[in-house]
């Protein structure tokens, strides 16, 4: 019910924008986040919009860097000055209220294909 899109090869230092459509979800109304996972590492929450207040979160890697944003349909993350570290298969998740309070994956029931982002150096 997500689809990501908008990955791909980068050099260091570049931008980009990530989205992910839902086709029948709210996304407005449920918790929202963006996880990555490297080769042979856990996956882990990069941004996140809880459900409670609206308030994104974001991995202190990240700060400064990343956005993360929605409409009703479609949650978007905005990835500036891009590192080796950010490489990853970026996915996009979404669940019902009163989850996703805390930005972590055991938390979050609808999951994207993934989406993968390469940063060269």
């Amino acid at each position: 019910q997500l689809v990501e899109s908008g990955g791909g090869l980068v050099q260091f230092g570049g931008s980009l924008r990530l989205s992910c459509a839902a086709a029948t979800l709210p996304l407005d109304k449920f918790a929202v986040g963006w996880f990555r996972q490297a080769p042979g590492k856990e996956r882990e929450g990069v941004a996140c919009i809880r459900s409670s207040d609206g308030r994104a979160t974001y991995i202190d890697s990240v700060k400064g860097r990343f956005a993360i944003s929605r409409t009703p349909s479609t949650v978007y993350l905005e990835m500036n000055n891009l590192n080796p570290e950010d490489t990853a298969v970026y996915y996009c998740a979404a669940v019902a209220p009163p989850w996703g309070d805390v930005c972590v994956r055991e938390q979050y029931t609808t999951w994207g294909q993934g989406t993968q982002v390469t940063v060269s150096s």
